[in-house]
């Protein structure tokens, strides 16, 4: 029988998502081997001493020194946001393809040097992590839309609403997450540059014209010291005539629930209105009741390990990778531009070229 190629990929970061992406590579993903490891966290390494050594893989408190693992190819970077673009950047000079995390980092620039030295080795594939993108109501939802079945799109609702934790824990986050939009929208954002694309052009995305975001802080109050809400509604406007319309929380009371709806010229498309862990529903004398997913990881189990089998074709194949890194480089200049309109109370407005511009000079072209 011949031998099987598969992509030696290390996971940096050993955290609940990076745990998840470790499990991912090592046990659900044919064409990869997870070699490697690396956390600078004591408990961290000792789950992993556990669940991923017994399994061949070598363990590393030193990320540079996992970098020089014998044979590496890939790194799937899991780590806190504020480190993803340090060590994607640290990887791609270490000839290593990526997979990052979402979102590349919580600053525009820091994302464009991540995209320059992505395309200064064009050899190498180096890709952002949405994803929704691999989820199968989406890429039926998307499949119908590049078909012409609604029309053109035109526009776009999307929700992240996470079940409240009253810990306390995203108050402490919000000093790294880069805010609400960053960190839940992302992803929102993400699926309008991909449902807005044109058809023939699949790689291209709509370029923002002007953002606009409110918010409230409900539950959290810690949250507004660090320039942050736990409910955010953003606008964002695209030159070629279309709107998305977003919306984040971190309080909703029965668990997880991302929806989007796309409407077009002819129609419209919604995924996951009414969301359920199953077929289940209980009738009872107060009502019918369904259990619905209570973590995001719940709703996109298999969409995770979709996104780690397609990145290691897409290495091992040497075909393009699902998600361009202009496109998620342009879903962070939207996120951030988010945030900042609801920190200042302005409406931010930008040219055909992604530059920023006053409120009078774009008036004076309309």
């Amino acid at each position: 029988m011949p031998q099987v190629r598969r992509l030696r990929i290390a996971v940096s970061g050993l955290g609940r998502m990076g745990a998840r992406h470790a499990n991912h590579f090592l046990h659900r993903t044919p064409r990869a081997s997870l070699v490697a490891a690396f956390s600078p966290d004591p408990k961290e390494i000792e789950w992993a001493r556990e669940y991923l050594e017994p399994w061949g893989v070598k363990l590393y408190t030193d990320y540079d020194e996992m970098l020089r693992h014998e044979n590496l190819e890939a790194v799937c970077v899991a780590t806190a946001t504020t480190v993803h673009a340090e060590q994607t950047i640290k990887a791609i000079e270490a000839g290593k393809h990526v997979l990052c995390e979402k979102p590349l980092s919580t600053k525009l620039d820091v994302s464009e040097k991540v995209l320059a030295i992505a395309r200064a080795h064009p050899h190498l594939k180096v890709m952002c992590g949405f994803s929704r993108r691999f989820d199968s109501s989406y890429l039926s939802a998307h499949a119908s839309t590049t078909s012409g079945a609604i029309g053109r799109p035109t526009i776009l609702r999307s929700q992240t609403c996470d079940k409240h934790d009253p810990s306390g824990f995203f108050v402490s986050y919000a000093q790294y997450s880069g805010g609400i939009f960053v960190d839940c929208n992302i992803h929102d954002i993400d699926l309008a540059l991909w449902f807005f694309a044109p058809p023939a052009s699949p790689s291209r995305f709509p370029r923002v014209k002007s953002v606009v975001a409110v918010g409230v802080t409900a539950l959290e109050p810690g949250l507004k010291e660090h320039g942050d809400v736990d409910n955010g509604v953003g606008v964002v406007e695209f030159h070629g005539g279309q709107i998305a319309y977003f919306y984040s929380s971190r309080m909703n009371a029965p668990g997880q629930h991302d929806m989007t709806e796309i409407i077009g010229t002819k129609g419209k498309l919604v995924v996951n209105a009414n969301p359920a862990t199953g077929l289940l529903e209980s009738h009872g004398p107060n009502g019918i009741s369904r259990e619905i997913p209570q973590t995001y990881y719940d709703r996109f189990e298999m969409a995770f390990v979709e996104e780690a089998r397609q990145f290691a074709d897409a290495v091992l194949d040497g075909t393009e990778v699902p998600v361009g890194m202009e496109g998620s480089v342009e879903a962070v200049r939207i996120g951030v531009a988010l945030q900042e309109s609801l920190r200042s109370g302005r409406k931010i407005w930008f040219d055909e070229g992604g530059r920023r511009v006053e409120d009078g000079e774009i008036r004076a072209r309309l």
